[in-house]
């Protein structure tokens, strides 16, 4: 068996002392944008909280989401985090690439992709999980590769600049038990990509649009992002376990939950089309229907959250 085949399994199979997880929302720019990534922020905040007594979750959103706050929450985590802890870095957004550099635009100055991993360079945790669901977030690969280190993004590289949907539905594989192909009661990054990514893909079909994104991974440290998994590539997104499900499995097995769940992402499709025939549309007639369609998905939120 080869020695670093050998080392993925291993650590899979130890027991860790704890998951760190660090939630990003972003600058939105636009209110529908700043409703949807706080919104997946909150969601994932509370299914980390809930998937045990050795979950550390911090999520910055809102007005704490800035280049500080982040600095300071992971060098945090650099000094807590121990060599068997678990370290998922969530960044839900906007993001930008002009060729050289990626991005992630938060409240105030901007991150580079270089600058994050510098600060998870700095955490001891072996076993890590960056998943980047901005657009442009192709851009972000090279800099966020490493060793131990898998790196999921929603654009295969960062000339995909459209907002995406991603994210939306990488939160929904959280709460989906269908989304644990395997039935080990938790949810692996690769079982979280491969759901969000055909949820990616259908929507587009749905839309009849030509898809803007096309989430890409890599989780050797040396290879190029790839889209499927191979004998090179996948092996510790497969073994890497975002989520226990237990709450999280019984409220989404709640056909109330359920119900309310297709509602919510029936209203961010219908945002996600309106704001794609925007130019055509009047302005007075796309406001009034996209602020109907705002204050419903809040309300179906609220819902959501109780």
């Amino acid at each position: 068996m080869r020695p670093a085949l050998l080392w993925v399994l291993m650590t899979a199979l130890s027991a860790h002392a704890s998951v760190y997880y660090v939630t990003v929302a972003g600058l939105g720019g636009e209110p529908d944008y700043e409703q949807r990534f706080t919104a997946n922020a909150r969601d994932l905040n509370k299914l980390f909280k809930e998937s045990g007594s050795n979950a550390h979750v911090y999520t910055l959103s809102g007005p704490q989401a800035t280049r500080a706050q982040l600095t300071q929450t992971l060098a945090s985590i650099a000094h807590d985090a121990k060599p068997e802890d678990d370290f998922v870095l969530m960044l839900i957004g906007h993001g930008s690439f002009d060729g050289t550099d990626y991005k992630f635009n938060l409240v105030g100055p901007d991150i580079t992709a270089a600058e994050l991993a510098g600060l998870c360079d700095r955490i001891p945790a072996k076993r890590q999980l960056i998943v980047n669901t901005t657009s442009a977030s192709g851009g972000s690969m090279a800099a966020l590769e490493k060793p131990g280190r898998g790196v999921i993004a929603a654009t295969k590289s960062g000339t995909e600049k459209n907002a995406t949907v991603f994210a939306r539905y990488w939160v929904e594989a959280l709460q989906d038990p269908t989304a644990d192909i395997d039935k080990s009661d938790s949810i692996s990054a690769m079982e979280a990509f491969e759901f969000a990514q055909r949820k990616t893909a259908a929507f587009y079909e749905s839309q009849k649009r030509l898809a803007t994104e096309h989430p890409v991974f890599e989780d050797t440290g040396k290879n190029e992002p790839v889209r499927e998994p191979s004998k090179s590539e996948g092996l510790l997104l497969a073994s890497f376990t975002v989520l226990r499900i237990g709450a999280a499995q019984k409220q989404a097995n709640n056909p109330a939950k359920q119900a309310m769940l297709a509602k919510k992402e029936d209203l961010e499709q219908k945002i996600d089309a309106l704001k794609y025939q925007k130019a055509a549309m009047d302005p007075a007639d796309y406001k009034q229907q996209l602020t109907a369609a705002l204050v419903q998905l809040a309300q179906v939120q609220q819902e959501l959250d109780k």
